[in-house]
């Protein structure tokens, strides 16, 4: 079944332009949720927004948005007023340059979206676009306003489609100096970045989400599971505590060498049955999540 469209407009670069729709490519909708319920009585609990001053409820006609100036002194601003500030849209994406997907810091990455022709007319001319960007392997920068502001989007290209992926705006990324301001410079040379490059070679692998298991998501699963069948809870595992070593020490043993070794590691002989220079994959989650009630 076709998934349900976000948006709906024009992707459009110099002259060419065809219709396209914006479909979500992430969600969180098949996570285990919970709803607050009273304790006493089993049922849910409603939330009711209270004047801060008189403790009494607010009713949402009374309710208004209200930024705070001085410390409890704010100005309201009426949903008319909010509304006007909302950039009007004619609905194009507009492609404002083209440049090599390298050319921007995926720091600046905030949501994807797959975006797709979104009517015949105009599936040859999306075509046109998806094979020229793969051809000069770049992607686009465009502009258009989503969900009531004007967002910068990352186009690329994906398969028979494109990706979108919204930017986050400059103000809102913090400079990396702020978080590496208390990072020593040092330089590691010698034996510690021989044993280093040596683990980074043996362990090097292929990305695929698929081998990797939320845990939270199925401990969950497995408690409300043994919850609705009257079954004991399970019990939690005791978390491992990692052994206390220097860094050469670790080194040498993440690379399998004994002490006296050459700084110089070479891959030794696997034994049968060895995993030892492989990635070993997280096994396959067992349980199988509860079927849902309709709320």
């Amino acid at each position: 079944m076709v998934p349900r469209a976000q948006w709906k407009g024009f992707l459009k670069f110099g002259e060419v332009s065809c219709a396209v729709a914006l479909y979500t490519a992430v969600s969180t909708s098949e996570r285990i949720s919970f709803h607050t319920l009273n304790r006493q009585t089993g049922n849910r609990v409603r939330r009711e927004f209270i004047d801060g001053e008189t403790g009494k409820p607010v009713p949402r006609e009374d309710q208004v948005k209200g930024y705070e100036i001085n410390k409890d002194d704010y100005i309201a601003l009426e949903p008319d007023e909010v509304a006007a500030a909302v950039p009007e849209s004619d609905k194009v994406l507009h492609v404002k340059a083209f440049l090599a997907c390298s050319d921007i810091d995926d720091v600046y990455f905030d949501r994807p979206y797959y975006l797709a022709p979104s009517a015949p007319a105009g599936e040859e001319a999306f075509a046109l676009i998806r094979e020229g960007m793969c051809n000069q392997q770049v992607a686009a920068i465009a502009q258009a306003v989503l969900f009531r502001r004007l967002r910068t989007l990352l186009i690329r290209a994906h398969g028979k489609g494109l990706i979108a992926t919204t930017l986050n705006f400059d103000y809102e990324v913090r400079p990396a100096d702020e978080a590496f301001e208390d990072v020593p410079d040092m330089k590691i040379k010698g034996e510690m970045l021989d044993l280093a490059k040596h683990i980074i070679t043996t362990k090097k692998g292929t990305f695929d989400a698929g081998e990797f298991d939320d845990r939270y998501e199925a401990a969950l699963t497995e408690l409300v599971k043994a919850k609705i069948e009257g079954k004991p809870i399970p019990a939690r595992k005791p978390a491992k505590v990692a052994k206390v070593t220097d860094l050469m020490e670790a080194l040498r043993e993440s690379a399998g060498m004994r002490d006296g070794d050459k700084a110089n590691p070479k891959p030794s002989a696997k034994k049968p049955g060895s995993t030892r220079g492989k990635t070993e994959k997280p096994r396959a989650r067992t349980s199988s999540r509860p079927q849902r009630k309709a709320s």
